[in-house]
């Protein structure tokens, strides 16, 4: 059975591996020059690939390994055979599936562990230099793309393309409702999981001059928002500005409102202040900062629990597989 299953298997999971050993040539070709530099310009066309192919890989795996493991076999009938053959629908199903998802998490180990090693340099200049503009490795969009979470993700499209295809029984039906289920989750989980897994820090900011980060205004020229500088690599979730009973506010009172030109009104702010001078006044009007964030040392505690998470999701489907299979 598990010659059989591997015949069957080998070009999907040949032409996966193929591409991933191109990539890794590629990333160890361009990595031994990243350390040491502080202009990663040059480099941002294939950062930004790394990331897009951590993000693809996993739901390539469930499209073309996941749904055909199953449907292939219900389509043209040869699970038939092979169950007439002594070997039950538990065995047939554990070897398929048992293969296909050591060989997925595989991948995407191996592919996540050459990205974090290629993009170390540029992510520690990210923390060390709050005002780069590159993204830490805490940010929501690079998050999935290091460390270990890419293997459960990889994992969770295996198995649910697996059950997919064995609900609806038909590849190309179940290669859609495959991606659509799996895109769904992976842009959920930053929103509705991820900042909600461990309590989020609070500081309170004193506003300043100093502590200003940006301006936020409509195109009236009102003064909606304001943000302080974040936490070194930390991930922001609330950058807001609160009154002494700490409501949140906004837009800012009409007290500093002056503090940008408005159509009506070509000068700057009042008795020649800067705009962050002005902005300062609210300290002495009772107003703070508030800021809400994942600190950059919680990077390995949501990632384990984030792979913990969807290995979870994983065993719940493959529990769903092995009772699906005794109707089919």
């Amino acid at each position: 059975m598990t010659w059989l299953t591997w015949r069957q298997f080998r070009v999907p999971a040949a032409t996966v591996y193929a591409a991933i050993v191109a990539i890794l040539v590629v990333l160890a070709i361009t990595g031994t020059d990243l350390p040491g530099r502080t202009d990663y310009s040059d480099q941002e066309v294939l950062y930004g690939a790394t990331i897009l192919v951590l993000y693809l890989l996993p739901a390539v795996i469930g499209v073309f390994w996941g749904v055909p493991l199953v449907t292939r076999e219900l389509e043209t009938g040869t699970h038939n055979v092979v169950w007439n053959q002594s070997i039950t629908r538990k065995r047939w199903l554990t070897t398929k599936m048992g293969i296909g998802a050591l060989a997925a998490m595989a991948a995407a180990a191996l592919l996540s562990t050459a990205v974090s090693w290629w993009a170390g340099p540029i992510d520690a200049m990210a923390v060390a230099d709050p005002g780069s503009s590159e993204l830490t490795r805490m940010a929501p969009v690079v998050f999935a793309a290091r460390g270990i979470v890419p293997i459960g993700y990889a994992a969770f499209a295996f198995v649910l393309g697996v059950a997919v295809g064995i609900l609806l029984r038909r590849t190309v039906a179940a290669m859609a409702v495959t991606l659509a289920v799996f895109a769904a989750v992976i842009i959920a989980v930053p929103f509705l999981v991820r900042p909600y897994v461990l309590p989020a820090a609070v500081d309170t900011v004193p506003i300043t001059e100093s502590s200003i980060h940006q301006i936020i205004g409509n195109e009236s020229g009102v003064i909606e928002r304001i943000t302080v500088s974040q936490p070194a690599g930390a991930w922001m979730l609330d950058n807001e500005t609160v009154d002494a009973a700490g409501t949140v506010v906004s837009p800012l009172p009409d007290a500093v409102q002056d503090c940008v030109p408005r159509p009506d009104r070509d000068a700057g702010p009042p008795n020649h202040q800067t705009i962050t001078q002005c902005l300062a006044q609210l300290s002495d009007m009772g107003y703070t900062q508030r800021v809400t964030y994942q600190p950059a040392s919680r990077f390995w505690a949501l990632q384990w629990i984030e792979l913990g998470f969807f290995l979870v999701l994983s065993g719940l489907l493959t529990w769903f597989c092995f009772r699906r299979i005794r109707h089919v």
